[in-house]
């Protein structure tokens, strides 16, 4: 269908520049006000949250350049990202060192969340990707209409430790630079019931289809979301 192809050429273009963009990431997150991210709109939500002395969990998805402005961020508060470490050792050097000289302080995913939860007492905003396949270790929520599996992590912190998830969106603008949009903290009702960290995750995936659905070039279509069907 044109609409799909349309979408397709547009996703491409989307990730080449990314890609070029993650090759300067310090120097980008360090340009001057207006060059790189030009506007930045419900900060106050995260400035809220500093105010508690919680920390934040910043939760986005594959969704333009989320490093670009997870890490732009990052100068105005400490920003630690949960990362999964590369298969291939040289380009996971590369990209960590990329990472550190951008200021971001790096989680590895492996450590059971124990560093996730140090950074949070430290007030400090931990940011988490939850949109892709968690095989058999996620639980089953609707997108796009289907369920999927997804990771609980996220919900499962947010819930231990009372620091709120709030979500936050890269839009490209046709110039090229970036617009971060921030979205109010996820609420759920009874958030001590059982099945408090399921609506929590089907609460942050509805978010993330919404958002998508606004702009789909802008996320990362070539992963397959549904590979693990639920039993």
């Amino acid at each position: 269908a044109p609409a799909r192809a349309r979408i397709l050429r547009e996703h491409y273009r989307e990730l080449g520049r990314v890609c070029v963009e993650y090759a300067r990431l310090a120097e980008l997150v360090r340009a001057p006000p207006g060059e790189v991210v030009s506007e930045v709109r419900g900060l106050e939500h995260l400035m809220r949250a500093r105010e508690r002395g919680r920390g934040a969990i910043l939760l986005t998805g594959h969704f333009g350049n989320f490093e670009l402005v997870g890490a732009w961020l990052g100068r105005t508060h400490p920003v630690d990202f949960v990362v999964k470490p590369l298969s291939n050792p040289g380009m996971e050097k590369w990209i960590s060192a990329e990472r550190s000289e951008a200021g971001v302080g790096q989680i590895a995913l492996g450590s059971g969340f124990r560093g996730a939860f140090a950074a949070l007492r430290e007030n400090h905003w931990v940011a988490l990707l939850a949109d892709q396949d968690a095989r058999r270790h996620g639980v089953f929520v609707p997108f796009f209409g289907h369920p999927a599996s997804t990771p609980v992590g996220p919900a499962m912190l947010s819930l231990r430790t009372g620091a709120p998830i709030i979500m936050g969106f890269d839009q490209r603008q046709s110039d090229g630079r970036h617009v971060l949009e921030i979205e109010p903290p996820l609420e759920i009702s009874n958030p001590g019931s059982a099945d408090a960290a399921l609506r929590l995750t089907a609460a942050h995936t509805a978010r993330l289809e919404a958002r998508i659905r606004t702009r789909p070039q802008s996320w990362f279509w070539l992963h397959r979301r549904w590979k693990t069907a639920p039993n």
